[in-house]
């Protein structure tokens, strides 16, 4: 049988179908409503350079500027 962690809680689930899991990856809607506040509050992101092609971007639209 198969086995998954939930990412928040660490508690260990086991599944015959993934349909098993309602909240898979997470085992309650609680620990994916904790998930999605973190995302929320940025305490994940995904970072990426923008190179010189998206910079010249933003200064050619003056996107990003507070003034």
């Amino acid at each position: 049988m198969p086995k998954v962690n939930c990412p928040n809680c660490r508690k260990i689930l086991f599944y015959r179908v993934i349909k098993d899991l309602p909240y898979f990856p997470f085992c309650s809607d609680r620990c994916k409503l904790i998930d999605f506040g973190a995302w929320m509050d940025e305490e994940y992101r995904i970072e990426e350079d923008i190179g010189n092609d998206g910079a010249k971007c933003i200064d050619e639209k003056g996107e990003g500027n507070d003034g």
